[in-house]
């Protein structure tokens, strides 16, 4: 892994469409296996519906409710206004600090512990789950993947 800088940037309002579902926990073993089949059905939900994608891949989460159970969110950004029409939500994510993660999503918890350290030490509070920009993706080699895991903060 290289630099653990952690960069609080205003990222400006992106708009994204999105394919969601429930994981177990937070945990990436719970995680994993849910997301994995939702950028293929995204994907293919956006070429009928002739929205192309803009930029990479981007994941977040929320609480589901009682319970670990989290919302997983698998979205891609793209130009258009939300339309119930469309099997997909249109929804706009607000601003985070960032670190970037070198390697497979299945060790990311250390960079989040960087992450989460300097906001607390920083006076910062997290405002909800990471969300996760996939830079680089690797399906074929994880070890090669660079994420940039962006965590919603607030001043208290």
């Amino acid at each position: 892994m290289t630099s653990q800088d952690v960069v609080l940037k205003e990222i400006p309002s992106v708009r994204v469409a999105e394919l969601t579902a429930v994981a177990r926990s937070y945990e990436a073993p719970d995680i994993g296996p849910v997301i994995q089949p939702l950028y293929p059905a995204l994907f293919r939900r956006l070429e009928a519906a002739g929205v192309p994608p803009a930029g990479p891949g981007l994941a977040w989460y929320e609480p589901a409710g009682d319970g670990e159970q989290v919302v997983v969110h698998a979205g891609v950004g793209v130009g258009v206004d939300p339309d119930r029409a469309r099997d997909f939500a249109i929804v706009d994510l607000p601003a985070a600090a960032t670190i970037i993660h070198h390697g497979p999503m299945d060790e990311v918890e250390g960079t989040m512990q960087v992450l989460a350290r300097w906001i607390e030490e920083n006076g910062w509070r997290a405002d909800g789950y990471a969300r996760e920009l996939y830079v680089e993706y690797c399906a074929d080699d994880p070890s090669g993947g660079v994420t940039e895991l962006q965590l919603p903060v607030r001043r208290d």
